[in-house]
């Protein structure tokens, strides 16, 4: 299985926060391939700017260096969030399910607001 992670995720993985349970270590680690979004990217460094929290150094890199992919939004990725039921309005959350449903992928997310979504978002 291929999983999308979401940006809480990848950053509870980078600093080996208890947050993420032991499942979802799980996964991680048994995954075929893992992905970090463009979008994720994007949204940590908003939250970076605005002072709520603080990226990773090197956090491209450090993607890399865990042995995850980069995946890049592409305009199918933004052309499915138009499908997608309004169960959740957080329009980075809601690119990266699209990105999941578009690719095949499984999204490892502790938000529960994603529950609705079913079969695509795991780990809540």
């Amino acid at each position: 299985m291929n999983l999308l992670l979401d940006s809480h995720i990848v950053l509870w993985w980078f600093s080996n926060d208890e947050r993420l349970t032991p499942n979802a270590r799980r996964l991680i680690e048994q995954a075929d391939e893992v992905f970090v979004s463009a979008a994720t990217t994007w949204e940590l460094a908003v939250k970076t700017s605005l002072g709520r929290l603080r990226m990773p150094e090197g956090f491209l890199e450090v993607v890399v260096e865990q042995g995850f992919s980069h995946l890049p939004i592409t305009e199918v990725h933004a052309l499915a969030v138009q499908s997608l039921p309004w169960y959740h309005r957080d329009p980075f959350d809601r690119i990266l399910l699209a990105q999941a449903i578009v690719e095949g992928l499984g999204l490892l997310s502790m938000d529960k607001a994603m529950a609705p979504y079913g079969k695509f978002v795991m780990g809540y």
